[in-house]
């Protein structure tokens, strides 16, 4: 920063002002001051700055897993609410791995983040909450909502599930059956109430045999609509509570020889770019990814400036998106 001001002629505060832009300076000594930056080479030490100004203008994400095209989108719509708000986004896979997880925030909180909005694992044992409590984190958690102690935007996930699951009872199906999600996850345990509410909402006798857990990934919804499909009285309509096992459905649908809508309805939690691509084209509980990225971090930046207060919790509410892979009324 010496060398700047020399090679500028200009004190070292008038340069600390240009670069922060911390007082207005004139036009000619603004330019003189950057070119000098460029001839010296001169780069600023952005956790040194963190650290004079308790701030590093940066927020980590921690993200269970980036393979999912729900989680890749919701991370899109992070990175483009902290660009508005003039922020740097550090990202970290997780892995679906609570240990991982832990040494994650560990890692983020080193690197000096702001905040953190962070999509947990199930974890008994609390480490990776109780770190962050114990170390005053500004803390969002998004899509899985496991404490109050915390900031949280979700989904209506048992309102939305039971929408899915009525509207196929409106096109006349009795027997329909649900490829639920890991059963530790609280997302996957609201779809099921859902599941289970429209049944009885409609009068029709939860039977326990027509949930098989899909894991919430590709092959195990494969061998959950395996076992559906090979109960006495299989399904004439299935729910998949996850994109992913979606795909894992059609293709032990197709592996059957059976065509949607046909043979056998289905639809599915989570839009996704192929949905409206595949034929049948799929009938889907599409959530707002956009909204739920930009909420996630409008609350985290409110927590940061007030660190203290009541906790918020947001419910988005996802919307239903007719096409054809249920059929038409039986």
């Amino acid at each position: 920063m010496s060398d700047v001001a020399r090679a500028a002629n200009v004190s070292m505060s008038t340069v600390s002002h240009v670069l922060n832009g911390t007082r207005k300076v004139h036009p000619d000594t603004v330019r003189n001051v950057n070119q000098a930056v460029e001839a010296v080479g001169y780069i600023r030490n952005s956790l040194a700055r963190s650290l004079a100004r308790s701030s590093s203008g940066a927020i980590g994400v921690a993200i269970a897993t980036l393979s999912n095209y729900y989680f890749s989108e919701t991370v899109r719509a992070i990175e483009a609410a902290c660009a508005k708000s003039g922020l740097m986004m550090i990202l970290v896979n997780t892995q679906k791995d609570p240990e991982q997880e832990l040494k994650a925030v560990k890692a983020l909180h080193e690197r000096r983040v702001d905040g953190i909005v962070l999509a947990s694992e199930y974890d008994p044992e609390n480490r990776v909450f109780n770190y962050l409590k114990a170390n005053n984190i500004p803390t969002v958690l998004i899509d899985r909502l496991l404490s109050t102690s915390f900031d949280q935007v979700g989904v209506e996930n048992k309102q939305s599930s039971q929408e899915l699951i009525a509207h196929l009872i409106k096109l006349g199906h009795r027997r329909i059956g649900m490829v639920s999600g890991r059963l530790t996850q609280s997302s996957s345990l609201e779809r099921i109430d859902g599941y289970r509410a429209a049944l009885a909402e409609a009068g029709i006798a939860y039977d326990e045999q027509l949930v098989c857990c899909g894991e919430s990934a590709i092959a195990p919804a494969m061998e959950a609509t395996r076992r559906l499909l090979a109960l006495e009285h299989p399904p004439t309509a299935i729910m998949t509570a996850n994109n992913l096992m979606t795909i894992g459905a059609m293709q032990a649908l197709r592996a059957a020889g059976l065509e949607v809508p046909k043979d056998i309805a289905l639809v599915g939690f989570d839009d996704f770019d192929w949905a409206d691509a595949f034929s049948p084209r799929l009938t889907v509980m599409a959530q707002p990814l956009e909204e739920l990225g930009a909420q996630a971090v409008k609350l985290l930046l409110k927590r940061i400036k007030q660190p203290e207060g009541r906790r918020q919790t947001l419910r988005l509410k996802p919307s239903l998106i007719q096409r054809d892979s249920c059929g038409f009324p039986k």
